[in-house]
């Protein structure tokens, strides 16, 4: 068995004065209607931004609340890599979810047996608990391949053929799943059966 070591007023000019006190509050009235605008109706709340400046509302209007502040990236999420496939892959997307990445090999026969279930509960809980595959001790064809016969193309997988993740989790043998909670906490680490992996992926999404 192979395995990796750790290594932002306007102003207009004054008008004429005039002479009478009614005809001054007149004049006082009107600019008092102009200053409320031409729509008797609008609202008080509605913001008044000057000409020239830019909004401070969102283009789409004002906000119910508080924008809510990003999830703080634990230390376990604090790494990227890429895909099989070549795309780049930043676990840091990931904060605030529980997430499980299981290291396989291309070659295991333990990891063959894991990997249906992996394709079929992995689309299930995409946007709650996502499975991340670590492709690790093998050729990058030998593990493109694996990853079409047991249909895993709808779940990352990453390309670790370095062993960089393999030895930044201190994973020594195949197959192993590392379950990171969503406080960013490691709460397994290890094998787990078909039906172990379903019963925790469903306990971290409920």
């Amino acid at each position: 068995m192979r395995s990796y070591r750790r290594n932002r007023p306007d102003r207009r000019p004054p008008g004429r004065l005039v002479a009478t006190a009614a005809v001054l509050a007149g004049v006082l009235v009107a600019a008092a209607g102009c200053a409320a605008g031409d729509d008797p109706a609008r609202s008080a709340t509605e913001a008044v931004v000057p000409v020239g400046t830019t909004s401070p509302l969102p283009s789409g209007g004002p906000t119910t609340g508080a924008p809510s502040a990003p999830a703080q990236v634990p230390d376990a999420l604090r790494f990227s890599a890429k895909t099989l496939d070549g795309t780049a892959f930043s676990a840091a997307e990931l904060a605030g979810k529980p997430v499980v990445l299981w290291f396989w090999a291309p070659w295991c026969a333990t990891c063959a047996s894991q990997a249906w279930t992996v394709a079929e509960i992995a689309p299930k809980y995409r946007d709650t608990v996502p499975i991340v595959g670590v492709a690790g001790l093998g050729e990058q064809k030998a593990m493109k391949d694996f990853v079409t016969e047991f249909e895993l193309a709808g779940t990352p997988q990453l390309d670790d053929r370095a062993g960089a993740l393999w030895r930044r989790f201190e994973i020594v043998e195949q197959s192993t799943f590392l379950i990171i909670d969503r406080d960013g906490r490691v709460v397994h680490q290890g094998f787990l059966d078909g039906e172990d992996l379903t019963r925790r992926v469903a306990a971290l999404a409920g």
